[in-house]
C-alpha cells in the first residue's frame, strides 16, 4: 500500500474523530445535556457557537504552525486537543465548564484540517490531490455515522459517550504520528496574509452564509426532531446515522468539480442543503421526511465543504494549508454567528420561522459565484480537419 493511501486513511480517521465526535456530536446529545444541566435554547446556542469559535482561532494557528513546524506535529496536536476536550465534556459539572470544554474540543477540528492539506500536497501526485483532499474531508461523515450508534447503545449517556470518543481521539494521535509526513510544501511566498482577490473574497462570502445555515441541523437537529416529532435518543441517533451515511458521497466533490465545474456543483448541493434543513425542521415533517432530509443535508454539507476545500487550495496552490484555512475558517465564523442566532429565533419566535430563515441563508451563498478558482469542465479539443487527398 502506497504512502499516499496510508495518509488518506489516517487523514480520514483524524477528521472523523475531530469533526464527527469532537465538534458535531454535541448537537446529537444536546437534548440530554439540556435536561441534565438545565440549559435554555439561547444558552445552548451560545455553547454550541463556542465550539465553532474555538475552531476559528485554532485553524488560523494551525495554518501558521503547519507552514513552520510541519504537518505531523500539528496533526498529532489536533488529536490530543480533541482527547482533552472530549474528556472534559464528559466530566463537566456546570454550563460554564461545559462551554469551556466544548470550545476546546471544537478547536481540535481547526487544528486538524490544514496539516492534512499540506501533507497531501507533499505526498500525493498533483492529479490526485483534489480527490484525496475531499476523501479526507468526508471523514466527518464517518464520525457522524459512528456517533449515532453510540447514542443508541448508550441510551443518552452523553458523559460515557464522550469518554469513549476521547479514547478514540488518543488512538488517532498515535496513528498520525506514524502516518503523516513531517514536511510541508513551502515556497518563498509562504507566510503573511494571503492575497484577498476576487476569488478569495467570493469564497469567504459563500462559506460564511453556508456555515451559518448549517447550524440549524448541526447544533439543533436533535432538538428540532424532539420538538416536531417527539423523538428521543433513538430517533435523534437514527437522524445522525442518516446524515453521516449520506455524507460519504461528499468524498466525490473533487471529482465532480473537475468534471462539471465548481459553480454547478456549488448551486446543486446548496439547494440540497436548504431542502434538508426544511425537511428535518418544520412542523410539516414526518419521520420518513426527517430521515430523507437528514440524508440530503449530510450529503450536501460534505459536498459543499469539499467544494470550498478545492476552491481555497486551488486559489492558493503554493500555500495549500492557508487556502484550506480561509474557506474552513469562514464556515466556522458563520457557524459561530449562526448557532446563537438560531437559538434566539427559536426562543423568541417559532422553530418553523427559524428553520425557514436558515434554509434561505443556504441559497444566498450560491450568489457568491466563484471567479474561476478551479478550471471549468474540460472542453473537447476542436476536431482536426483531415487533409484532403490531392
Amino acid at each position: 500500500m502506497s504512502p499516499s493511501v496510508y495518509l488518506g486513511a489516517a487523514g480520514f480517521g483524524l477528521i472523523a474523530v475531530c469533526y464527527g465526535f469532537a465538534r458535531f456530536a454535541f448537537g446529537l446529545f444536546l437534548p440530554q445535556i439540556d435536561t441534565d444541566l438545565t440549559l435554555t435554547h439561547t444558552l445552548s446556542g451560545f455553547i454550541s457557537g463556542g465550539s465553532f469559535l474555538g475552531y476559528c482561532v485554532a485553524i488560523i494557528l494551525s495554518a501558521y504552525l503547519t507552514e513552520r513546524i510541519g504537518a505531523r506535529a500539528v496533526a498529532i496536536g489536533a488529536a490530543l486537543v480533541a482527547t482533552v476536550g472530549m474528556a472534559s465534556i464528559a466530566m463537566a459539572p456546570s454550563p460554564i465548564l461545559l462551554a469551556s470544554a466544548v470550545m476546546l474540543a471544537g478547536s481540535s477540528t481547526g487544528l486538524a484540517s490544514p496539516p492534512m492539506a499540506a501533507a497531501v500536497a507533499v505526498a500525493v501526485r498533483p492529479g490526485r490531490q483534489s480527490a484525496t483532499n475531499t476523501i479526507i474531508n468526508a471523514g466527518t461523515s464517518a464520525g457522524v455515522v459512528l456517533s449515532g450508534p453510540v447514542a443508541l447503545l448508550m441510551g443518552g449517556q452523553w458523559r460515557l459517550a464522550f469518554a469513549c470518543f476521547a479514547v478514540a481521539a488518543f488512538v488517532m494521535a498515535v496513528v498520525a504520528a506514524l502516518s503523516v509526513p513531517s514536511g510541508t510544501k513551502a515556497t518563498q511566498t509562504s507566510g503573511g496574509l494571503p492575497p484577498f482577490n476576487s476569488v478569495v473574497m467570493h469564497l469567504i462570502a459563500a462559506a460564511f452564509l453556508m456555515g451559518a445555515s448549517s447550524t440549524a441541523i448541526w447544533s439543533f437537529g436533535g432538538k428540532l426532531v424532539a420538538l416536531q416529532l417527539g423523538w428521543g435518543n433513538t430517533g435523534a441517533g437514527l437522524l445522525w446515522i442518516a446524515i453521516g451515511a449520506a455524507g460519504i458521497v461528499g468524498a466525490g466533490a473533487g471529482t465532480l468539480v473537475a468534471r462539471f465545474g465548481i459553480d454547478r456543483v456549488h448551486w446543486l448541493f446548496l439547494g440540497a442543503l436548504a431542502a434538508g434543513i426544511l425537511l428535518v425542521g418544520t412542523s410539516a415533517t414526518t419521520p420518513l421526511l426527517a430521515i430523507v432530509g437528514g440524508m440530503l443535508f449530510g450529503a450536501a454539507y460534505i459536498m459543499v465543504t469539499g467544494v470550498y476545500l478545492v476552491w481555497g487550495v486551488t486559489a492558493l496552490p503554493d500555500r495549500p494549508a492557508t487556502g484550506l484555512m480561509i474557506g474552513f475558517l469562514t464556515i466556522a465564523i458563520g457557524q459561530t454567528a449562526g448557532a446563537p442566532l438560531f437559538g434566539f429565533l427559536m426562543d423568541r419566535l417559532t422553530p418553523d420561522y427559524a428553520v425557514l430563515v436558515f434554509a434561505c441563508l443556504a441559497f444566498t451563498a450560491g450568489w457568491q459565484g466563484p471567479a474561476a478558482p478551479y478550471p471549468s469542465p474540460p472542453q473537447k479539443p476542436p476536431s482536426q480537419h483531415k487533409r484532403s487527398v490531392t
